[in-house]
């Protein structure tokens, strides 16, 4: 008897470029049969781009060369998180966030988004960033399923997930 399908697939075992190229791809593929929200990063240019209107928020600020401290836009990230937080709850079959990393370990930057996605059964695609590995677990178990940073297995997981959530 297989284990039953989870709602949230994170995808680990490749570079963040590498990752965020894939879930890219992935939702191209999916669309306009499926109604994704969710934000993925742009790692050139350091920035998160919406996946329903294009809009893009900057990850970081510039603090000058001189600053030693934390440049995350905490800000701009807030703005994405409540963009995506909205088109949750206008209706998705899919979330995509670009990943679990410094700042959802704090329950900050995307974490109200994770949040309403779980709240709305609404199916998550997401990365992790290893180091962070033991809050993600404390923030997300036993909701979820790792895959590897391959299209066949985030498509056996989403043709699940997506039967689940019909």
């Amino acid at each position: 008897m297989s284990e039953p399908c989870k709602p949230i697939a994170v995808v680990q075992g490749a570079s963040s470029p590498e990752i965020q190229a894939l879930f890219r791809r992935f939702v191209a593929s999916l669309r306009p049969a499926t109604r994704v929200a969710g934000v993925v990063e742009d790692c050139a240019a350091e920035q998160l781009r919406s996946l329903v209107d294009d809009r893009v928020f900057p990850l970081f600020q510039d603090l000058g060369p001189s600053s030693t401290a934390c440049s995350l836009d905490s800000e701009s990230l807030t703005l994405a998180c409540e963009a995506v937080r909205r088109d949750v709850l206008a209706g998705c079959d899919l979330v995509v966030l670009s990943k679990f990393g410094k700042l959802e370990a704090e329950r900050a930057g995307l974490a109200a988004a994770f949040a309403v996605a779980v709240e709305t059964q609404t199916p998550i695609l997401t990365s992790l960033a290893p180091k962070f590995d033991a809050e993600w677990r404390a923030f997300a178990a036993p909701l979820f399923v790792m895959l590897p940073p391959e299209e066949a297995a985030i498509r056996r997981w989403w043709r699940e997930a997506a039967a689940l959530a019909a």
